[in-house]
Parts: structure tokens; C-alpha cells; sequence
């Protein structure tokens, strides 16, 4: 059988040992963001996505041993296995390669082979395919004729015959593999519009560009085959794949044609072509669109990780107090004041498009609320009446006694959390409008704090993420929120029950004990005092602890990353150095990465009993407690001019705006105009060739950008990052 850290080696490109770890560490139980980070002498440093992959790969390595069990299991069953079997199973290396193996030995639904073979014709077949020139088919055929048997003459046995040839032919796994080969290669797929599409042409006109489209299977793009496969699903077009009919026959017949010009070789060319049309090319067209359409799955959710880890790791506006402006027209807009906690400080409803009159009202009522708790930031969902609430705000930004900035804030998934039991849990008196206005707010005060509440399906920075494997999706999306809190930290007195549960080691039952707890005993003091929670034991303990922040406890070093198990050493390093445990409350430690980068690193992590990498990260922590990684990245753009609309902008205006999402094709970038405008990959940089446009930009990034075009119509903007002449 396989042996998987040998494969997990080769496949990641680093030493048995680091694999050999990591799956010890997996298999006791540990979590990737403890392993990245409190285990890197064992894992050689390994990151939390390199982790992560190797988990995955190594679940996916093990159902492929388990599938293999099965089927040796099931051949023993039928008594046909041999050591040729055997060993081409024990060889395989994808699910594909074993099911073709096991596929002669399934059993089979009603088939005209089976039907033939009911009727004693697999003898004639065998004769056939010995292509003996010495036997005549239409002689041998004689000797089956039965009426009892339903074989009234030559032709129909001899065809029964033929069908059981095709039926041999595709259950055989090597051609199976050419054919699979064939079409992957040199294969196309066609694309036409449907009556569907002609009858209702503008809700068709999103797949306008694949009304007569052909292409080859090996060029095609994740993006081109999820919106191919899309418009097929909703009926507006007609999908095709072929590969030359010369090509697939020859594959079927090379492996089983030995001399056509004897009596049977003819019977058997005839058999082969029609097991390639019949059987092999349909479902070899099945597995050729699944692997596209897997392929083009992996790389979104590649994309749709790599963008809300982005979005997650936005820098917060620390200690802003902010107005949360979830905008409306029937329904009014919603206020909500926010300190710079996150506590909801007061709430309003306003008619600022109601009239000159309610106009006014609503703006006497914003300036009140600005002036009275200092609001410095509004954010403003994007929703229905978006632009008319931000032109509203622009308006009043002169009028305020001291500086006041506005972001344009996503509102995806906002709905979904205001009406959830969590946000009415959380804010029992208010209604779910209002609620969204708090999220709006928080939004933008601490991005990761306040989205983590919300399903990440539903951010919206992905692409086609209703048409992903839903586990798939889910798998990684929910390791990109664990890796991006527990590489930020949270504060353990102020963490919601949604934050805390993707700290490594707690889960859902446990975060509402921990916060059952702090309500019913106060702030927790230090870290141990985590073991008085109820389901948080000593495994849960040393998996969160390091990822839990206590400011103004009675251990400074529960401020900081540096975990429990590593507090000796680290006061002896302190003591080593001339520095008491108070300074590391204080951060009063500027010199110490210096004392530490002099002295020989492996003497004195020997010394404290841990290793390097545990020492280096110990001295960064020391030296900025409470830091969170964050705060190194550039703040979002406010903004504090003039709206502009589409119609304003005109060819070669030049414009910052801030990336909203990436796409395989490009990506779409917030310029101020409620409408986003596209950065296609192409026009991304003038500087080099660019495969996708995570080379070059990141959600969250300010960009400037040049407008090349605009489409009222379409509602299409088009934009250049290229330096314009």
C-alpha cells in the first residue's frame, strides 16, 4: 500500500521528517494554527495554508487507501482477483485510475451485453475476438440459434455477439485512460444559444459571448467553463464536446484489432467503434467536463479564500467612533451610533428622501448625533438608495464643527446576520434594520470582528460561489476565518461567542461558556483562570491560550502571543537581559531584539529550554505586546469630497479607489460611483505578464486607476492600471 509521507514529501518538496510531524500532530488532535504557531521547531516552520494542504491531502490519500480495501475486497469476493490486479491497484493513485480498474468486476444494470450474455453468446464473442482466420462468425452463429433464446437468425446472434465485444472493450482501463487523454488534449468544447435564449434575449445576454463559441478543452479558463456550465443549467446554451471520431475509434481498436482482413476482424472493428461511440466517448465526456468543471472549482475557491482573507485582514478603525448609515427609501435609513468598542450608543431612523422638509429633519438629526458623540467616520451601506444617502452625507460634511470622513461599506451578508438568532441574541430591543446598521458600522471599525458573524458564502468577493462544491467551499473558507482570527488574536473579555469559536480549540459550546463565565465573574484576570470554564479542558487549554489576549491582567504575559507553556522562559530571557516582567506590560523592551540578535541563538534558546523559532517569535512579542498584525497595513480610504455618477466620468480620468474583489479575469474596483468598475487582467500592469490577478492586487488594496470606458446602459465601467501616456 501507499506509503503517505513519502508521497506527502515528494508532492510538497520538504523533508519527511517536517511531514512525519505534522500528521503526528494532526492525528493527537492539535489544530493548524496551534501547529503554525507553537510547533515550528517539529513542522520546520511550515505556514498554516502549507499545513492545512497537507491535511487535506492527507484525508484525501487515506479515503483513496480506504476505496482501495474496498475494492480488493470486492474483487476477492468474485474470486477473480490476481496478482496483475492487485498490483495495478495497489499503484493507483487517483479515484479515477481505481474506478476504471473495478469497473469490469461492478455490477452492471440490464445492458444489451448482459442481455447477450443471458443468451449464452459469450462463447461466440470469445471465438470472435480470437480473429482466428480459420473460423467463419456466420458458421460459429449457427450453433446459437434458438427461438427459446429470442435468436431467430445469424444477424442477431452475431450482433449479440458484437455487444458483449463493446462492452469488453469499454470496460478496459488502459484505453479508457487514452480516450480520457484524447479529450483532455485535443478535445473542444461548442457552444450555441438555445430557443430559451432567443426567446428572452436579455436575460440571456450575460452568456452573449458563448452563442457561438468553440474552444479548445486544454485553453479553456476556470471562469469561461463555471459560466458554460452555468448557461447550460439555465437552459440558454446548448453545450458540445468533441475530439476527431478517427482519433476515438482508432483508440478502441489499436488495443484490440489484429487483422481485419481475417472473417472476424471486421466484427471486432465494427464492435470497437461502437463501444467508442456508444459507450466510451459519453461517459468519457462526463468525466472530462467533471474534471473541468472540479478544476475550475479549485481554483474559485482558491480565489474566493484568497479574497476573504484579504477582506478579513483589513486594517480596523481602532478607537473611532462611527456612524453606521444603512441606507432606504420607503422604510427611511437606518442610524446607528458606535463607540470605539463596538457598543451601540444610540439609533435614529431618517427621510432624508422625503422631501425638501423631511430632508432638512434628517439632517438636523445627523448633525445632532455627530456633534453630541464625536463621530469622526460614517459608513454607509451599499445597498438601495446608496448613492442618494452618500450625496446626502457629502452635502453635510462642511457643516460639521470638526472633521468627519465616510467609506462606502459592503452590505453583503448584512440581511442574513440582522435577521439570524445570533444578532437577535445580541440585540434583543432592536429591529433588524437596525441591526444592520450596527453591523455597517462595525464593518468598518473591525472588518474581521464583526464578518466572522456571517456565513462567508455570503461576503460576496468570490466568484460563481453558488455553483462550488458546497463542503469544498465551506472546508476552506471556514480555515481562512480560523487562520485570520487566531493570527490577529482576540481579546478574551470582549470577544463575541462567534469570534471565539474559531479559536483553535474551542468550539461553539465552549465560547458561550466562556462568555457565560465572564458575565457571571467578571473579566477574566489571567489565562488559567480559562480552566474554571466549564468544557474547556487541559487539550482546549493549550490550544487557545496562546490566541486569547488579557490587557491589564495580573500576568503581563497574557497580552501577548507567547503561550503558557513557554512563561518560564520568557521571564528568564527577560531577567537575562536586565528587564523585569512589568516592562513587558509597558513594551518597554526596544533593545531586547537587539541583545537577543547578538548573542548566538542556538546557545541561548538551549538555554531557556525552547528552540529558535520559538525564541524569535518570543522577542517580537515581548517587544510589542497586544500587536496586531493589522495595524502595519494602510488605512481604508475614507472619503470627504464630492459624489460623482456614472455620467461624470469621462475616458482618461484618473481616479483612486479601493479593490472590492478579484476574479480569474480581473478585478472590479470601488471608484466611488456605486457602480464598480472592472480592472481586466490585461490592463492590470505594463510591467509584466500576469497569469492571475492575485500577482498583482488584493482585495482591500488602494489602487489608481484610469477610466478607459463607460456603458450607461450596461452599467459597465471599464479601468487601466497601466501607466497612461
Amino acid at each position: 500500500m501507499m506509503d503517505m509521507i513519502q508521497i506527502l514529501t515528494e508532492e510538497f518538496q520538504i523533508r519527511p521528517e517536517q511531514v512525519k510531524n505534522v500528521v503526528e500532530l494532526l492525528d493527537d488532535g492539535k489544530t493548524v494554527p496551534f501547529i503554525a504557531r507553537y510547533r515550528k521547531e517539529l513542522t520546520g516552520a511550515l505556514d498554516d495554508q502549507t499545513i492545512r494542504k497537507i491535511a487535506l491531502r492527507l484525508q484525501a490519500l487515506r479515503n483513496l487507501e480506504t476505496r482501495k480495501e474496498e475494492i480488493l475486497t470486492a474483487i476477492e469476493n468474485k474470486n477473480a482477483m490476481t496478482d496483475e490486479i492487485r498490483q495495478a491497484v495497489d499503484k493507483a493513485m487517483t479515484q479515477v485510475e481505481l474506478e476504471d480498474i473495478y469497473r469490469p468486476f461492478k455490477e452492471k444494470r440490464k445492458t444489451r451485453a448482459s442481455v447477450a450474455r443471458e443468451k449464452g453468446l459469450a462463447p461466440l464473442a470469445e471465438a470472435i475476438l480470437t480473429q482466428n482466420p480459420e473460423i467463419f462468425p456466420e458458421q460459429l452463429a449457427q450453433a446459437y440459434l434458438s427461438e427459446e433464446k429470442e435468436i431467430p437468425d445469424i444477424q442477431t446472434a452475431l450482433q449479440g455477439a458484437m455487444d458483449i465485444i463493446a462492452e469488453e472493450i469499454s470496460d478496459n482501463a488502459e484505453i479508457r485512460s487514452e480516450m480520457r487523454d484524447l479529450y483532455q488534449r485535443f478535445g473542444t468544447i461548442g457552444c450555441s444559444a438555445t430557443d430559451k435564449a432567443e426567446e428572452s434575449p436579455e436575460e440571456a445576454a450575460v452568456y452573449f459571448d458563448y452563442y457561438e463559441y468553440e474552444k479548445l478543452v486544454p485553453r479553456l479558463q476556470g471562469h469561461q467553463i463555471l459560466a458554460i456550465n452555468r448557461g447550460e443549467k439555465e437552459g440558454y446554451l446548448k453545450v458540445t464536446v468533441n475530439a476527431s471520431d478517427t482519433m476515438a475509434e482508432r483508440t478502441c481498436t489499436k488495443h484490440y484489432l489484429k487483422e481485419i482482413s481475417t472473417p472476424s476482424g471486421e466484427l471486432v472493428r465494427q464492435a470497437a467503434c461502437d463501444s467508442a461511440k456508444r459507450l466510451i466517448i459519453p461517459s468519457t465526456v462526463r468525466e472530462v467536463r467533471n474534471a473541468l468543471l472540479d478544476t475550475a472549482c479549485e481554483n474559485a475557491i482558491k480565489v474566493f479564500a484568497s479574497n476573504l482573507k484579504q477582506l478579513l485582514m483589513q486594517p480596523p478603525l481602532k478607537n473611532t467612533v462611527t456612524l453606521g448609515f444603512d441606507p432606504g427609501y420607503k422604510n427611511g435609513c437606518k442610524l446607528a451610533v458606535v463607540d470605539g468598542i463596538g457598543k451601540v450608543l444610540d439609533t435614529a431612523i431618517i427621510y432624508p428622501t422625503f422631501g425638501e422638509y423631511r430632508k432638512k429633519e434628517a439632517a438636523q438629526k445627523v448633525k445632532e448625533l455627530v456633534e453630541t458623540y464625536q463621530i469622526t467616520a460614517i459608513a454607509i451601506g451599499n445597498g438601495t438608495a446608496s448613492r442618494e444617502s452618500e450625496s446626502f452625507i457629502a452635502e453635510l460634511l462642511p457643516e460639521f464643527s470638526h472633521k468627519v470622513s465616510y467609506m462606502v461599506v459592503s452590505e453583503a451578508g448584512a440581511s442574513v446576520y440582522s435577521a439570524s438568532e445570533l444578532a437577535a441574541e445580541e440585540f434583543p430591543d432592536y429591529d433588524v434594520s437596525l441591526r444592520s446598521a450596527v453591523s455597517i458600522a462595525r464593518r468598518l471599525q473591525d472588518p474581521l470582528a464583526e464578518l466572522v458573524k456571517i456565513d462567508p458564502k455570503a461576503i460576496g468577493v468570490g466568484q460563481y460561489q453558488h455553483d462550488m462544491p458546497k463542503n469544498d467551499l465551506q472546508t476552506a473558507l471556514d480555515g481562512v476565518v480560523e487562520e485570520c482570527v487566531n493570527a490577529v488574536g482576540v481579546d478574551l473579555n470582549t470577544a463575541s461567542v462567534p469570534l471565539l469559536s474559531h479559536i483553535a480549540g474551542i468550539n461553539n459550546t465552549v465560547a458561550k461558556n466562556i462568555v457565560k463565565y465572564r458575565e457571571e465573574n467578571g473579566a477574566f484576570r489571567n489565562r488559567k483562570e480559562l480552566l474554571k470554564v466549564p468544557k474547556l479542558g487541559k487539550k482546549a487549554f493549550e490550544q487557545c491560550a496562546g490566541f486569547l489576549r488579557i490587557s491589564g491582567g495580573s500576568q503581563p504575559l497574557d497580552n501577548t502571543a507567547v503561550h503558557p507553556e513557554s512563561y518560564q522562559a520568557a521571564e528568564t530571557l527577560l531577567k537575562k537581559f536586565g528587564y523585569s516582567i512589568e516592562d513587558a506590560a509597558s513594551g518597554n523592551l526596544e533593545a531586547l531584539d537587539e541583545k537577543v540578535r547578538k548573542s548566538d541563538a542556538e546557545t541561548l534558546a538551549k538555554e531557556l529550554g525552547i528552540g529558535v523559532y520559538t525564541l524569535n517569535d518570543m522577542t517580537q512579542e515581548l517587544r510589542k505586546p497586544g500587536r496586531d498584525p493589522r495595524d502595519l497595513l494602510p488605512p481604508p480610504l475614507m472619503r470627504s469630497g464630492d459624489v460623482m455618477q456614472m455620467s461624470d466620468l469621462k475616458e482618461g480620468m484618473k481616479l483612486v479607489g479601493t479593490v472590492r474583489n478579484i476574479v480569474d479575469f480581473g478585478c472590479f474596483v470601488d471608484i466611488g460611483v456605486h457602480e464598480d468598475g472592472l480592472v481586466h487582467i490585461s490592463q492590470l500592469t505594463d510591467e509584466k505578464f500576469v497569469k492571475h490577478p492575485l500577482e498583482v492586487v488584493k482585495v482591500g488594496d488602494v489602487v489608481e486607476v484610469t477610466v478607459l470606458g463607460v456603458d450607461l446602459k450596461r452599467k459597465r465601467i471599464s479601468l487601466t492600471m497601466k501607466h497612461q501616456k
